[in-house]
């Protein structure tokens, strides 16, 4: 069972005396109480480590998650300047955040159908993967670039003069998009652990 703080000095007060503990106080630092079950299996997920994606032909935007997998946010934006520069910026972020998964925006035609940008970010992203030696999953990016450049509106910014923080953005909503479908499977009640 896991405990908050003052664990042991609960634990050696109540020894013997399982039926009678003291009443909880937030206010009383010294006191340890069993987090709930509820807790225990939070606590005892693993973290989540992804980037998210946003390629272009110029810039790729790029978004990391805390470690609960809850949110997504822009980290920076990668100006292309050749295929070996890129990975290496990219393997930079892989190990400072230990990042376990790239998360990669599929620009798929309104049709739904893979037209030719998400063929190339398709070639381009199987490349970086393997270049850094990382499994890669795919989200349907269709108007996130849009939805970034309203985000940008409604903060009074011009997305002409904020390519780069469209990429960012565009990115985060690409790894949000990822993080909540997963952990709508997850919490599924078809789920089998």
């Amino acid at each position: 069972m896991i405990f908050a703080k003052g664990q042991e000095e609960q634990q050696t007060r109540g020894e013997g005396d399982k039926g009678t503990q003291e009443p909880f106080s937030p206010l009383s630092p010294t006191l340890l109480v069993p987090l709930s079950t509820k807790s225990e299996k939070y606590q005892s997920k693993p973290f989540i480590s992804a980037l998210g994606l946003d390629v272009g032909s110029k810039r790729v935007g790029v978004a990391g998650c805390d470690r609960t997998g809850l949110i997504a946010t822009g980290i920076t934006t990668i100006e292309r300047t050749s295929f070996e520069k890129d990975v290496e910026q990219l393997s930079q972020l892989v190990n400072e955040r230990q990042v376990q998964v790239l998360v990669v925006g599929l620009p798929y035609s309104m049709d739904g159908s893979l037209g030719f940008q998400a063929r190339q970010v398709q070639k381009f992203a199987t490349r970086v993967a393997k270049a850094l030696k990382l499994p890669v999953e795919y989200v349907d990016e269709r108007l996130t670039s849009f939805q970034a450049e309203q985000l940008l509106i409604a903060e009074n910014r011009s997305p002409s003069r904020n390519k780069g923080l469209i990429d960012r953005k565009a990115a985060s909503l690409i790894l949000q998009q990822w993080l909540d479908a997963k952990r709508a499977r997850s919490e599924s009640p078809n789920n089998i652990h």
